[in-house]
Protein backbone atom coordinates (compact mmCIF):
# COMPACT_ATOMS: atom_id res chain seq x y z
CA UNK A 1 0.00 0.00 0.00
CA UNK A 2 1.46 3.06 -1.15
CA UNK A 3 0.70 6.44 1.04
CA UNK A 4 -1.56 7.99 -1.40
CA UNK A 5 -3.98 5.36 -1.25
CA UNK A 6 -3.79 4.97 2.71
CA UNK A 7 -4.46 8.62 2.38
CA UNK A 8 -7.67 8.06 0.30
CA UNK A 9 -8.49 4.95 2.54
CA UNK A 10 -8.95 7.35 5.24
CA UNK A 11 -10.26 10.58 3.89
CA UNK A 12 -12.53 8.16 2.04
CA UNK A 13 -13.94 5.95 5.23
CA UNK A 14 -17.48 6.73 6.35
CA UNK A 15 -16.65 8.23 9.72
CA UNK A 16 -13.82 9.80 8.72
CA UNK A 17 -15.57 13.28 9.59
CA UNK A 18 -16.95 12.16 12.90
CA UNK A 19 -13.13 11.72 13.94
CA UNK A 20 -11.43 12.86 16.93
CA UNK A 21 -9.78 15.17 16.00
CA UNK A 22 -11.98 17.01 13.71
CA UNK A 23 -12.57 20.30 14.76
CA UNK A 24 -15.61 21.32 17.09
CA UNK A 25 -17.86 23.29 14.98
CA UNK A 26 -18.68 25.59 17.82
CA UNK A 27 -14.82 26.13 18.67
CA UNK A 28 -12.76 25.55 15.36
CA UNK A 29 -9.69 25.67 17.55
CA UNK A 30 -10.75 22.47 19.55
CA UNK A 31 -11.44 19.33 19.13
CA UNK A 32 -14.96 17.85 18.23
CA UNK A 33 -14.55 14.69 20.73
CA UNK A 34 -13.40 17.20 23.36
CA UNK A 35 -13.27 20.77 23.85
CA UNK A 36 -10.73 20.88 26.54
CA UNK A 37 -8.44 19.33 23.98
CA UNK A 38 -6.40 21.94 21.49
CA UNK A 39 -6.28 20.97 18.07
CA UNK A 40 -2.27 21.75 18.91
CA UNK A 41 -2.35 18.84 20.74
CA UNK A 42 -1.63 16.75 17.61
CA UNK A 43 0.59 18.88 15.79
CA UNK A 44 4.78 19.34 16.54
CA UNK A 45 5.62 22.18 19.05
CA UNK A 46 6.09 24.91 17.35
CA UNK A 47 6.34 27.82 20.51
CA UNK A 48 9.64 29.65 21.19
CA UNK A 49 12.62 27.54 23.18
CA UNK A 50 11.96 23.61 24.11
CA UNK A 51 8.46 22.23 25.18
CA UNK A 52 8.71 21.54 28.89
CA UNK A 53 8.32 18.25 29.38
CA UNK A 54 5.37 17.67 31.60
CA UNK A 55 3.54 19.75 28.93
CA UNK A 56 4.24 17.83 26.07
CA UNK A 57 3.55 14.46 28.59
CA UNK A 58 -0.21 15.66 29.08
CA UNK A 59 -0.34 17.23 25.21
CA UNK A 60 0.25 13.65 23.66
CA UNK A 61 -1.24 11.69 26.83
CA UNK A 62 -4.37 13.86 26.03
CA UNK A 63 -4.60 13.38 22.11
CA UNK A 64 -3.58 9.74 22.58
CA UNK A 65 -6.41 9.13 24.16
CA UNK A 66 -8.99 10.80 22.24
CA UNK A 67 -7.46 8.68 19.32
CA UNK A 68 -8.31 5.50 21.01
CA UNK A 69 -11.88 5.59 20.60
CA UNK A 70 -11.47 7.48 17.44
CA UNK A 71 -13.93 5.65 14.79
CA UNK A 72 -11.40 5.86 11.67
CA UNK A 73 -8.13 5.02 14.38
CA UNK A 74 -7.05 1.64 12.32
CA UNK A 75 -6.85 3.48 8.70
CA UNK A 76 -5.11 6.76 10.78
CA UNK A 77 -2.57 4.36 11.90
CA UNK A 78 -1.94 2.62 9.00
CA UNK A 79 -1.61 5.92 6.47
CA UNK A 80 0.91 7.02 10.00
CA UNK A 81 3.00 4.08 9.35
CA UNK A 82 3.16 4.18 5.81
CA UNK A 83 6.70 3.62 4.23
CA UNK A 84 7.77 5.95 1.91
CA UNK A 85 11.27 5.37 -0.05
CA UNK A 86 13.08 7.84 -1.86
CA UNK A 87 16.05 6.87 -4.62
CA UNK A 88 18.87 9.43 -4.75
CA UNK A 89 20.61 9.91 -8.20
CA UNK A 90 23.42 7.09 -7.06
CA UNK A 91 21.01 4.84 -6.17
CA UNK A 92 20.85 5.39 -2.44
CA UNK A 93 17.61 4.47 -1.07
CA UNK A 94 16.15 6.78 2.46
CA UNK A 95 12.79 5.40 3.94
CA UNK A 96 10.68 7.86 5.54
CA UNK A 97 7.16 7.87 7.20
CA UNK A 98 4.16 9.42 5.60
CA UNK A 99 3.60 11.13 8.99
CA UNK A 100 6.64 11.59 10.88
CA UNK A 101 5.37 14.10 13.18
CA UNK A 102 2.89 14.88 15.50
CA UNK A 103 0.59 12.48 17.18
CA UNK A 104 -1.50 10.37 14.67
CA UNK A 105 -2.79 6.39 14.89
CA UNK A 106 -2.99 6.76 18.20
CA UNK A 107 1.12 6.71 18.70
CA UNK A 108 3.85 9.49 19.12
CA UNK A 109 6.27 10.44 16.23
CA UNK A 110 8.97 8.96 18.37
CA UNK A 111 6.84 5.54 18.57
CA UNK A 112 6.59 5.28 14.78
CA UNK A 113 9.82 6.00 13.91
CA UNK A 114 10.81 2.79 16.79
CA UNK A 115 8.48 1.01 15.25
CA UNK A 116 10.12 1.97 11.63
CA UNK A 117 13.48 1.03 13.01
CA UNK A 118 12.22 -2.73 14.20
CA UNK A 119 10.46 -3.35 10.47
CA UNK A 120 13.69 -2.25 8.92
CA UNK A 121 16.40 -4.07 11.06
CA UNK A 122 17.92 -7.03 10.08
CA UNK A 123 15.96 -7.29 6.89
CA UNK A 124 18.89 -6.44 4.51
CA UNK A 125 19.03 -8.95 1.70
CA UNK A 126 21.63 -11.11 1.24
CA UNK A 127 23.69 -10.51 -1.95
CA UNK A 128 27.02 -12.16 -3.09
CA UNK A 129 29.27 -9.79 -1.26
CA UNK A 130 27.76 -10.36 2.23
CA UNK A 131 28.53 -13.83 1.47
CA UNK A 132 31.94 -12.95 0.44
CA UNK A 133 32.53 -10.94 3.45
CA UNK A 134 30.74 -14.42 4.99
CA UNK A 135 33.28 -17.07 4.12
CA UNK A 136 36.25 -14.59 5.43
CA UNK A 137 39.04 -16.87 7.54
CA UNK A 138 37.52 -14.88 10.60
CA UNK A 139 33.99 -15.68 10.03
CA UNK A 140 34.77 -19.32 8.77
CA UNK A 141 36.98 -20.07 12.20
CA UNK A 142 34.22 -18.39 14.40
CA UNK A 143 31.18 -20.15 12.49
CA UNK A 144 33.20 -23.58 12.59
CA UNK A 145 33.07 -23.14 16.42
CA UNK A 146 29.78 -21.64 16.83
CA UNK A 147 28.45 -25.45 15.09
CA UNK A 148 30.18 -27.80 17.82
CA UNK A 149 30.03 -25.47 20.88
CA UNK A 150 26.67 -24.17 22.39
CA UNK A 151 28.51 -21.35 25.00
CA UNK A 152 30.16 -17.82 24.11
CA UNK A 153 33.47 -18.83 26.06
CA UNK A 154 34.09 -22.48 24.67
CA UNK A 155 33.35 -20.68 21.06
CA UNK A 156 36.33 -18.27 21.56
CA UNK A 157 38.60 -21.13 23.19
CA UNK A 158 37.97 -22.67 19.71
CA UNK A 159 38.21 -20.21 17.95
CA UNK A 160 41.57 -18.64 19.25
CA UNK A 161 39.71 -15.74 19.75
CA UNK A 162 38.67 -13.90 22.86
CA UNK A 163 34.84 -13.50 23.89
CA UNK A 164 34.55 -9.83 22.77
CA UNK A 165 35.98 -10.79 19.08
CA UNK A 166 33.54 -14.06 18.75
CA UNK A 167 30.73 -11.75 19.72
CA UNK A 168 31.51 -9.37 17.38
CA UNK A 169 31.46 -11.92 14.70
CA UNK A 170 28.10 -13.44 15.62
CA UNK A 171 27.11 -10.43 15.13
CA UNK A 172 28.06 -9.46 11.82
CA UNK A 173 27.38 -12.76 11.01
CA UNK A 174 23.79 -12.66 11.71
CA UNK A 175 23.33 -9.31 9.58
CA UNK A 176 25.45 -11.31 6.67
CA UNK A 177 22.92 -13.78 6.66
CA UNK A 178 19.36 -11.77 6.85
CA UNK A 179 18.59 -12.36 10.38
CA UNK A 180 18.28 -9.82 13.10
CA UNK A 181 20.42 -10.39 15.55
CA UNK A 182 17.88 -9.44 18.43
CA UNK A 183 15.76 -12.52 17.86
CA UNK A 184 17.93 -14.78 16.10
CA UNK A 185 18.63 -18.21 17.83
CA UNK A 186 22.08 -20.01 17.46
CA UNK A 187 19.83 -22.48 15.53
CA UNK A 188 18.54 -20.06 13.18
CA UNK A 189 21.68 -18.79 12.37
CA UNK A 190 23.67 -22.02 11.45
CA UNK A 191 20.67 -23.23 9.46
CA UNK A 192 20.87 -19.99 7.73
CA UNK A 193 25.04 -20.99 6.76
CA UNK A 194 23.81 -24.32 5.99
CA UNK A 195 21.34 -22.51 3.39
CA UNK A 196 23.66 -20.24 2.01
CA UNK A 197 26.85 -22.55 1.71
CA UNK A 198 28.91 -20.70 3.72
CA UNK A 199 28.96 -22.88 6.96
CA UNK A 200 32.24 -24.90 6.80
CA UNK A 201 32.78 -28.86 7.22
CA UNK A 202 32.41 -29.77 10.66
CA UNK A 203 32.35 -34.05 11.69
CA UNK A 204 28.68 -32.81 13.29
CA UNK A 205 26.45 -30.21 14.52
CA UNK A 206 25.54 -29.76 18.25
CA UNK A 207 22.21 -28.06 18.53
CA UNK A 208 20.62 -25.87 20.84
CA UNK A 209 18.32 -28.28 22.05
CA UNK A 210 15.17 -27.99 24.12
CA UNK A 211 16.11 -24.18 25.10
CA UNK A 212 17.10 -22.02 22.23
CA UNK A 213 20.56 -20.04 22.74
CA UNK A 214 20.98 -16.74 21.41
CA UNK A 215 22.93 -15.76 17.87
CA UNK A 216 24.19 -12.68 19.30
CA UNK A 217 24.79 -10.56 22.50
CA UNK A 218 21.53 -8.46 21.64
CA UNK A 219 20.76 -4.91 23.39
CA UNK A 220 19.24 -6.38 26.53
CA UNK A 221 22.05 -8.12 27.66
CA UNK A 222 21.56 -11.27 26.06
CA UNK A 223 24.83 -13.00 24.88
CA UNK A 224 25.57 -16.57 24.03
CA UNK A 225 22.94 -17.93 26.84
CA UNK A 226 19.69 -19.80 26.92
CA UNK A 227 16.49 -17.98 25.85
CA UNK A 228 14.12 -19.38 28.48
CA UNK A 229 13.69 -18.25 32.27
CA UNK A 230 15.64 -20.14 35.32
CA UNK A 231 18.12 -21.92 32.93
CA UNK A 232 21.67 -21.86 33.69
CA UNK A 233 24.16 -19.99 31.78
CA UNK A 234 26.66 -22.29 31.73
CA UNK A 235 26.68 -25.64 30.92
CA UNK A 236 26.82 -27.92 34.57
CA UNK A 237 29.26 -30.29 34.27
CA UNK A 238 29.87 -32.78 37.07
CA UNK A 239 33.13 -33.21 38.61
CA UNK A 240 35.15 -35.88 38.22
CA UNK A 241 35.45 -38.15 41.08
CA UNK A 242 38.85 -38.20 41.90
CA UNK A 243 38.36 -34.51 42.19
CA UNK A 244 34.98 -34.56 44.62
CA UNK A 245 37.17 -37.43 47.00
CA UNK A 246 38.27 -35.95 49.98
CA UNK A 247 42.48 -35.68 50.85
CA UNK A 248 44.19 -38.21 53.41
CA UNK A 249 46.53 -36.79 55.53
CA UNK A 250 49.14 -37.85 53.93
CA UNK A 251 48.37 -36.14 50.98
CA UNK A 252 46.94 -39.15 48.75
CA UNK A 253 43.28 -39.38 47.60
CA UNK A 254 40.93 -40.59 49.91
CA UNK A 255 39.10 -43.73 48.77
CA UNK A 256 35.51 -45.36 49.93
CA UNK A 257 35.91 -48.50 51.77
CA UNK A 258 35.13 -51.13 49.01
CA UNK A 259 32.42 -53.71 50.08
CA UNK A 260 32.85 -57.15 48.41
CA UNK A 261 29.82 -59.27 48.22
CA UNK A 262 29.34 -62.91 49.47
CA UNK A 263 28.57 -65.59 47.69
CA UNK A 264 24.98 -65.82 48.83
CA UNK A 265 24.96 -62.00 47.97
CA UNK A 266 25.02 -60.00 51.11
CA UNK A 267 27.93 -57.85 52.13
CA UNK A 268 30.54 -59.15 54.66
CA UNK A 269 32.63 -55.78 56.84
CA UNK A 270 29.19 -54.56 58.45
CA UNK A 271 28.67 -54.29 61.55
CA UNK A 272 24.91 -54.93 62.44
CA UNK A 273 22.66 -54.08 65.65
CA UNK A 274 19.85 -56.07 66.35
CA UNK A 275 16.96 -54.84 68.62
CA UNK A 276 14.63 -56.56 70.15
CA UNK A 277 10.98 -55.80 70.06
CA UNK A 278 9.36 -56.00 73.31
CA UNK A 279 6.56 -58.54 73.32
CA UNK A 280 4.26 -55.52 75.06
CA UNK A 281 4.05 -51.91 74.49
CA UNK A 282 6.37 -50.33 77.05
CA UNK A 283 4.35 -48.05 79.65
CA UNK A 284 5.55 -44.46 80.10
CA UNK A 285 5.21 -42.41 83.16
CA UNK A 286 2.36 -39.56 82.82
CA UNK A 287 3.25 -36.07 84.82
CA UNK A 288 0.75 -35.38 87.03
CA UNK A 289 -1.98 -33.47 86.66
CA UNK A 290 -2.68 -30.31 88.66
CA UNK A 291 -6.10 -30.26 90.16
CA UNK A 292 -8.47 -27.50 88.29
CA UNK A 293 -9.21 -24.21 90.73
Amino acid sequence: MTAKTARDALTDHPYYRYRGCAPDPDQPTRAAANPDVALDAWLPYTGDGAEPQKERFARERAAIGICRRCPVLAACHAYANTEIVDVADDGQETVRLAEPEGVMGGMRALDRHRALIARRTGTHPVTDRSLAEARSPQKQTVLAALAVELYESRVARRAGMDVRTTNWHRSALCGLLGLDKETATRDQLLLAALEYGVLPDVPRIVWDGLWPIAAAPTTDGTRQRRIAPDQPLELLTPRPAHARAGRSRTGGTRRPPQRKAAPDGTLRGLRLRVVPTPAAPALLPAPALEAAA
